[in-house]
């Protein structure tokens, strides 16, 4: 058995996923729009989702993830409550992580060497997903 982070983005998820791509090196092996899922009587999607995603995989190092713009609603509140945790190979590699994450984020702690790391720091990115980056204590 093994546990995955389902990450809803709230109408934002391309978006995410273009930025984790990018920046983290994240390579999206499955994305499902709403309007290329199979139809259902019982419980048709909403138009304006037509294009955004339903489901998405993610793979991050040896890591999958799922992703989704969930139900886009424009009362929704921002992500809270958990975290995603990176750990990188090596310290120069863990801050690069953390620096893009950092861009348009919000630094909960920064990167720096701790008494259990070579280098860990804390962040809340653009989408408001809350990551905490490490190195390995034996790294």
């Amino acid at each position: 058995m093994y546990v995955q982070p389902y990450v809803f983005f709230n109408g934002r998820c391309q978006e995410a996923l273009d930025y984790y791509t990018d920046k983290l090196g994240a390579q999206v092996t499955f994305k499902m729009l709403y309007k290329e899922a199979p139809p259902d009587a019982h419980n048709p999607p909403r138009p304006e989702l037509a294009d955004k995603i339903m489901h998405a995989s993610i793979r991050q190092g040896s890591t999958v993830w799922m992703a989704s713009d969930g139900t886009c609603d424009p009362a929704g509140g921002s992500m809270n409550g958990f975290s995603l945790s990176l750990t990188a190979d090596d310290a120069p590699s863990a801050e690069k992580y953390f620096n893009a994450l950092a861009d348009g984020g919000h630094v909960m702690f920064p990167f720096q060497p701790t008494f259990w790391s070579k280098g860990f720091g804390m962040v809340v990115d653009r989408f408001g997903l809350s990551w905490m980056v490490g190195v390995p204590e034996d790294a």
